[in-house]
């Protein structure tokens, strides 16, 4: 009886530690690459101090730590909002409901305007909104709700409409908004990327959208998916790859991060 008791004990013990490992590994992955992540090393340091100065007593910086680390939890979430809220949205992705299948007319008619926007250099930045609802993440902007057509989207980011700068908003098939404004990136980008490129990383960081930019100096398409940058891209891979996208739910992962030297 005593044996099968220690012996259950022993096996939620090994099941704890596991569990705990896996979710300190899940925190590293998810922060990695983030200011958080440094944030976090400093936090492990200032932890570390509180213990050693409990240790060889010294009782006023051991008085203050005690103090600060008595409202973490208000500090992190105060801090961390952003990365929590990224975080906590990735983790109910599985269970997501929405619909986020494209049909082949709406990615083909998204493709051949950013071809022409390429052949012209007319930058512009086209979301398209998958699982997540990005009403959250885009409050500013003019409302249009329209049938997505290759022209419509052309005439948007034509440099005499006044929604030119700002990015439009995708969802189903129509399009929704334009002249969204995008959070912006602090990641450390190539020179070739210029603020365009920023914003659509800063709303991938966030969201699972699909985004694609096109740069007003070089008429490079780039496809900005979640963690992936997929650089100067021609129109039939674009086709291509937005279709894998919408049409299984995931993306086909690539080694094309900029900010990441040598990785």
């Amino acid at each position: 009886m005593l044996e099968s008791i220690f012996r259950f004990n022993n096996i939620v013990t090994v099941l704890d530690i596991i569990l705990v490992a896996m979710v300190l590994y899940w925190f590293m992955l998810t922060f990695k690459g983030t200011r958080a992540e440094r944030m976090l090393w400093g936090l492990a340091v200032i932890i570390v101090i509180y213990f050693v100065s409990q240790r060889v007593e010294l009782l006023t910086l051991h008085w203050i730590l005690s103090n600060f680390l008595g409202s973490i939890v208000i500090f992190i979430i105060v801090v961390f909002q952003q990365d929590i809220r990224k975080a906590l949205v990735h983790m109910g992705k599985p269970f997501s409901s929405r619909d986020i299948l494209g049909s082949r007319e709406v990615l083909e008619e998204i493709t051949k305007a950013a071809s022409v926007m390429s052949k012209t250099r007319t930058g512009g930045i086209i979301v398209m909104e998958r699982g997540i609802d990005l009403g959250d993440f885009l409050d500013v902007g003019v409302e249009v709700d329209a049938k997505l057509s290759k022209e419509l989207l052309i005439s948007i980011f034509n440099t005499s409409s006044p929604m030119h700068d700002g990015a439009v908003l995708v969802r189903g098939s129509r399009i929704y908004k334009a002249g969204c404004i995008l959070p912006l990136t602090e990641k450390e980008l190539t020179k070739s990327m210029g603020t365009r490129h920023r914003a659509a990383i800063g709303l991938a960081e966030e969201t699972d959208a699909a985004i694609i930019v096109v740069s007003e100096e070089t008429g490079e398409i780039t496809l900005v998916v979640e963690d992936g940058l997929y650089v100067d891209l021609e129109t039939e891979k674009l086709l291509a790859d937005l279709k894998n996208l919408f049409a299984y739910k995931g993306y086909p992962r690539k080694a094309i991060f900029p900010w990441k030297a040598g990785a």
